[in-house]
């Protein structure tokens, strides 16, 4: 009896499955595809394609990832992995894509949202004084209905970094040069965490809500002290609404 074709069937199947756990295991993963960030499998049509190009270049200081319609939430759950706090991410999915391309009125109205968070998030940022710096990624998507949401990713280890620099610079500014490097050459050496437990995610329906919720967890983890009185302040009087 010739067992090779029986081993080699075998064989074919496990390296099939293998890829097939790999391919479940990534799905969330950022992938590049024409040039363009994706999450999942989306699908665009040319027309659509096309506008979504336009998209991107009209606004060019949004970091855009088109996620495929069965990874929406994964994508925002895992959003922290996606970009940087120096441009606001926005997470779209194919569907929507494809509707913008179609119907003129639909696409006007998700334009205006995103005309609208340019001007906010670089007001935000501001609001957040120091608190920013804390702040691992920005980000926001516009739902089914048409309205926006927004999210931000804060880094614990980042609070804790900053925290130290300020406590040793207080003790001595000549020496705050000297602290910062510290700190730096600390954090090489594995002592300060990047882990996904350092990391928390809120969400909010507006920025007013956002700029809120990202203080608050701040300020939970180390108190008043993490930000100054002056900064506690800022944007207490700005209108986020469009």
């Amino acid at each position: 009896m010739n067992t090779n074709g029986i081993g080699n069937t075998y064989a074919a199947q496990a390296v099939a499955q293998s890829a097939a756990a790999a391919q479940v295991k990534d799905s969330t993963k950022v992938t590049m595809n024409r040039g363009q960030k994706e999450i999942g499998e989306p699908k665009l049509s040319k027309k659509a394609q096309k506008y979504y190009d336009q998209l991107k270049k009209k606004f060019s200081n949004m970091d855009f990832i088109l996620v495929s319609a069965d990874m929406k939430e994964e994508a925002e759950a895992n959003a922290g992995k996606y970009g940087s706090n120096k441009s606001l991410i926005v997470l779209i999915d194919d569907e929507k894509i494809e509707k913008m391309a179609e119907d003129a009125q639909y696409r006007e109205k998700y334009e205006k949202v995103l005309r609208g968070a340019t001007t906010q998030f670089a007001q935000m940022k501001q609001d957040l004084g120091s608190n920013a710096d804390n702040v691992k990624a920005f980000g926001m998507k516009v739902n089914d209905n048409g309205t926006a949401s927004y999210f931000a990713v804060i880094d614990k280890s980042l609070a804790t970094q900053k925290k130290r620099i300020e406590e040793k610079a207080e003790k001595n500014r000549e020496d705050k040069k000297k602290a910062e490097q510290q700190e730096r050459k600390d954090k090489l050496d594995g002592k300060y965490s990047d882990s996904a437990k350092d990391e928390v995610t809120v969400t909010a329906s507006s920025w007013d809500e956002l700029l809120k919720k990202i203080n608050d967890t701040i300020g939970e983890w180390y108190g008043n002290s993490v930000r100054t009185q002056e900064e506690s302040w800022v944007g207490q009087q700005f209108d986020y609404t469009i």
